[in-house]
């Protein structure tokens, strides 16, 4: 494991703890991703006499496929959450270049060999000390196979020319130190370079005081999530939040999820073009209130990742017109969204209902549950009878009333009889009758 890192300037190594680089993640062991033993063997060389494969042969697979990098085979990698941190696995099943949809990354194997990776936070201060900033999420990268040989790292620049190629290059960070690597090529959409060795690997800039002059505009996307509406006051939250391109919308979809429980992602075309640090405005008719009024736009790289403004619309919002307009009142992207898809309605009336009582979900559907619950009645109070919520006298009661009566009588029975009863009375319906609950937007507490 990377414990220390070193800034290589000459002779001399300045060392500091990498703890901020390595924070808390999830496990590292699986059954196709062998476990590297502890003591910086993940992190150097291997032993060129104990590596299967021919460096020679090595060097003419990366070189073949150098020369063919457009015809790389595209995969969906393993994705597991855990406290905040979004880490991803594959295994390639031979030799060749391979890029993961959810990153971006592509990763040259000279042989079938399983990845782990996942973005870490970088250490800010350590790279301004090299006159250097972030370009893109820094990541762990590991192969037990040692088989990766050369990386494609996403950039967010809008024209990556000759310019921009020397400002651009790749940061390696290992226990012997920190070093930059000059790029063996800068396409439209990735930086390529040779891999040493696997550790940490990120892009950054150079040229600090160059960089704003050169660099005026990126690659952007715009997220958006909506949280469950407030019953209480009838609105509900749309946060906006704009990135560089090559921020990886997995990570920031497991960090709104750990910061904000029952946000959904919207999925909207993202891409726009972004301009470095003016201020841009959101415009939206149907909103009650957006907040701030404007914004700068600044790159961030994560972990964290919150809104760059706040709409607040009327809980019974369809469908909503947003306009981001920069500081020339120029339109940079515009897109109706529509709040009603299944699949965002669905579970946002779910995480919904998470924060409101189960009395309160039966008042909330009863003209719709009195009208429509027909077959699955005596279903419910039979089932009813048998967890001892009603007795026999009361399950009596209902035998002269008419069909609405006896379902009006029902909500009033179990309303009065608390919340457990209410629960189950929810719970048994969504199990008897799943279409016409989804409908009602009813779901179990």
């Amino acid at each position: 494991m990377c414990h220390f890192i070193g800034l290589k300037e000459g002779p001399h190594v300045s060392l500091m703890s990498a703890d901020s680089l390595h924070p808390p993640g999830p496990s590292t062991s699986d059954s196709d991703l062998k476990e590297v033993e502890d003591g910086g063997q993940d992190c150097v060389d291997r032993d060129p006499h104990l590596n299967p494969a021919d460096p020679e042969k090595q060097q003419l697979v990366c070189t073949e496929v150098q020369a063919r990098a457009s015809t790389w085979e595209e995969f969906t990698p393993e994705v597991s959450a855990e406290s905040g941190l979004t880490s991803y696995r594959f295994r390639c099943p031979h030799s060749g270049a391979f890029r993961c949809t959810w990153t971006g990354l592509v990763f040259v194997v000279t042989r079938e060999a399983g990845l782990k990776y996942r973005t870490v936070q970088w250490d800010e201060p350590l790279l301004r000390s090299a006159g250097r900033t972030p370009a893109g999420p820094l990541f762990s990268i590991d192969s037990p196979e040692n088989a990766v040989c050369q990386l494609h790292l996403p950039h967010c620049e809008t024209k990556p020319g000759q310019r921009s190629k020397s400002l651009l290059s790749v940061v390696h960070i290992t226990d012997d130190g920190m070093e930059f690597i000059e790029p063996l090529e800068i396409t439209d959409t990735h930086v390529v370079i040779d891999v040493p060795h696997l550790c940490l690997f990120g892009l950054v800039w150079g040229a600090l005081r160059w960089m704003y002059q050169y660099i005026r505009s990126v690659s952007g996307q715009v997220l958006l999530f909506l949280k469950p509406p407030n019953p209480r006051t009838q609105r509900q939250k749309l946060d906006m939040l704009l990135l560089p391109v090559n921020i990886p919308v997995e990570d920031v979809k497991t960090f709104v999820k750990e910061d904000e429980d029952g946000a959904v992602c919207i999925e909207v075309p993202s891409k726009c073009i972004l301009i470095i640090n003016p201020r841009y405005t959101v415009d939206c008719p149907e909103a009650c209130l957006i907040q701030p009024e404007d914004a700068d736009f600044d790159f961030n790289f994560g972990p964290n990742y919150h809104p760059m403004f706040e709409i607040r619309l009327p809980t019974n919002t369809k469908e909503v017109t947003l306009t981001i307009r920069d500081q020339e009142n120029t339109d940079v992207w515009r897109h109706k969204v529509d709040l009603t898809d299944p699949a965002v309605g669905a579970d946002t009336q779910r995480r919904c209902q998470q924060n409101i009582s189960p009395e309160e979900k039966l008042s909330s559907v009863r003209p719709q549950f009195v009208e429509r619950v027909t077959l699955v009645l005596k279903q419910l109070l039979d089932r009813l009878l048998t967890e001892k919520i009603i007795n026999d006298e009361e399950r009596e009661s209902f035998a002269t009333k008419s069909r609405a009566d006896k379902v009006r009588h029902m909500m009033n029975m179990m309303r009065n009889k608390g919340p457990r009863a209410c629960s189950f009375l929810i719970s048994a319906f969504c199990e008897l009758d799943p279409h016409l609950s989804q409908t009602l937007n009813l779901y179990p507490h």
